[in-house]
């Protein structure tokens, strides 16, 4: 009869691991190597940024402003106008992707912006790949090139980042196409393999104007933006 109830105990105790092992698997789920999606820029909240003493670099097509020009409204609507509705675009891309978040997708693209050019400034051309369209990426690494053979180093201090607009969006195809405009402050020096300074000033504080626009196609699942197209308030 001991044997008995010692079969008994047994079985109980097995009825009781397999409950527990069914618990675990569904609060933990299965592992399947995609729990956890790669992290983008645009997953960053609005307003996130580095902090005023990161170093960042220079990028092609910037264009530096005067000292005096006039600050700008922090307390100022991100949207151009102030309304969504005055944004081009805008509700073209809306409608095909009700899902966009401009709010949101102006914290991922200040995230992007600060990303690709410390990628940048440390000549990272593997960070900077899936971040950037094809010609852009053509563009950055030869500069990075051209920047290492000449033995120089850019440095940008980036003192803040004073406006940050939404200015323009189009659907081309399932593709949208948001672009941003990016109004920073920063101290620009070029120094060359003795570390003597060959161009910009140390001492000088420059407004620097970015226009970029970056590009998704709707009707993926991936959430990642790319960067294609840089440009500056000259070139229009």
């Amino acid at each position: 009869m001991g044997d008995g109830f010692q079969f008994i105990d047994i079985i109980f105790f097995a009825m009781i691991a397999a409950f527990l092992v069914l618990r675990l698997r569904s609060v933990l789920g299965k592992r399947t190597g995609n729990e956890k999606p790669r992290r983008t820029p645009f997953d960053a909240r609005p307003g996130e940024g580095r902090s005023r003493d990161d170093n960042v670099i220079d990028l092609p097509g910037r264009r530096a402003q005067d000292d005096d020009a006039e600050e700008s409204d922090s307390g100022a609507s991100p949207w151009a106008g102030g309304r969504r509705s005055s944004v081009p675009g805008l509700d073209d891309v809306l409608a095909a992707d009700p899902g966009f978040d401009p709010d949101g997708f102006l914290g991922g693209a200040r995230g992007a912006f600060e990303m690709i050019v410390a990628a940048f400034a440390k000549g990272d051309k593997q960070a900077l790949r899936p971040l950037l369209s094809d010609d852009v990426y053509d563009g950055f690494a030869r500069a990075i090139d051209e920047r290492e053979s000449a033995g120089e180093v850019m440095e940008t201090e980036l003192l803040g980042l004073k406006s940050l607009t939404l200015t323009e969006a189009a659907m081309d195809g399932s593709v949208a196409n948001v672009t941003v405009e990016f109004v920073s402050e920063q101290v620009n020096v070029v120094r060359d393999r003795t570390g003597a300074v060959v161009d910009g000033d140390p001492e000088h504080t420059a407004r620097v104007t970015d226009i970029w626009t970056f590009a998704r196609d709707v009707t993926s699942r991936d959430p990642n933006w790319t960067l294609v197209a840089t440009r500056t308030p000259d070139d229009e």
